[in-house]
């Protein structure tokens, strides 16, 4: 399922994990083809921390870290947007891209102008009178 998902992923002409005809049934085998998922992860452009190791998922010892590898992948594939990904882009997070501005010389001039909010104020920012959370409440 694995395989298929990250195969999905490409354009035809490129799949990077080669399915096997029946599911493989010796263990060695079927470790490989997780392992190959991953490697396939990593080039899609997931994060090594956030490629969880073949044996949290062979011997289901760490399942969090696989879905956190399954939400990596698909919140790139959302970023991505490059048609190959079908499902519902809302299942995911979109990451930030970069967005620069370019300031013209009088731009930049006139927002030396700007009073900030505070000026001429005495009070300043502060978290006087602030409180977190409820208060402690003791019960007998």
């Amino acid at each position: 399922v694995l395989s298929r998902l990250v195969n999905s992923l490409y354009p035809d002409g490129s799949k990077p994990v080669k399915i096997p005809d029946t599911p493989p049934t010796m263990v060695f085998k079927q470790m490989e083809q997780i392992a190959q998922f991953l490697k396939a992860a990593e080039d899609y452009g997931v994060v090594k921390t956030d490629v969880f190791q073949t044996v949290d998922l062979f011997e289901a010892k760490d399942m969090a870290a696989v879905q956190r590898t399954l939400m990596a992948l698909g919140s790139l594939a959302v970023t991505k947007n490059d048609g190959n990904y079908h499902g519902d882009p809302n299942w995911f997070m979109k990451k930030a891209q970069e967005h620069k501005r370019e300031f013209t010389e009088s731009q930049l001039k006139e927002g030396k102008n700007v009073i900030g909010l505070q000026m001429g104020s005495n009070k300043g920012a502060s978290q006087a009178g602030m409180s977190y959370g409820r208060p402690r409440q003791i019960i007998s």
